[in-house]
């Protein structure tokens, strides 16, 4: 009996220590007034060398059209993910997601990336690419076609 308390206080603060070393995120993205259906959209974590180390989320659920996120395709070779996932976006729609990082990655050199494609419309690699810092908490960014704005908070 004695053994199996112990046991349980291990796990018990084992796991405490892990949750207290990743952070909730929130994050907010605004689709632009473009034309064309739904946008599939894949947000994901990468370091300063281009490597894959989390996605966030992937918006749009088939497969098939999954492999128009060319960057996040080519860092996620397998197209497996780790996050949320949902339908497509469709335009002037807005989409919250919480996620959560692990603290190491925030002020570290670590950038949230955004690839969307709009079937029969073009694909936007890393449309929105921007750096995972407490500086840039509440500050809005801009994307390059689909998205109207990306912002997050801790």
């Amino acid at each position: 009996m004695k053994t199996i308390r112990c046991l349980f206080v291990l796990l018990t603060v084992l796991g405490l220590s892990h949750s207290a070393l990743a952070k909730s995120i929130e994050m907010q993205l605004t689709m632009a007034n473009y034309k064309g259906s739904g946008a599939y959209v894949a947000v994901y974590l990468m370091d300063t060398n281009g490597r894959h180390v989390q996605t966030l989320a992937v918006e749009g659920r088939k497969k098939k059209y999954q492999k128009h996120l060319r960057n996040w395709k080519r860092v996620n070779r397998s197209l497996r993910f780790d996050g949320l996932t949902g339908a497509s976006l469709h335009r002037n729609r807005s989409k919250d997601y919480v996620v959560t990082i692990d603290d190491k990655y925030i002020d570290s050199n670590h950038f949230i990336h955004i690839d969307t494609a709009v079937e029969d419309e073009r694909e936007i690699p890393s449309e929105v690419v921007v750096l995972l810092s407490h500086e840039g908490v509440n500050q809005p960014v801009s994307g390059s076609g689909y998205v109207k704005s990306f912002v997050y908070r801790f």
